[in-house]
């Protein structure tokens, strides 16, 4: 699901996979009570996408192993 950006007070946080040379950035916000907002860095003003907090969990598990 995409919505418009502009979420108020997010703070956004860069993956620690993403390389210093602005390839691969993909961010993440905290704060948000049941959902986690990610977006591409390298398009801030892009829209995000929105995953249930659980689902999002579930996804950085399986990636991790």
């Amino acid at each position: 699901m995409t919505t418009p950006t502009g979420l108020p007070l997010t703070n956004w946080r860069k993956s620690s996979y993403s390389n210093q040379d602005g390839g691969n950035c993909v961010e993440v916000a905290d704060r948000l009570p049941g959902l986690v907002p990610v977006r591409d860095s390298k398009d801030p003003q892009g829209p995000a996408l929105f995953f249930p907090a659980d689902a999002w969990s579930a996804f950085v598990a399986h990636i991790g192993r």
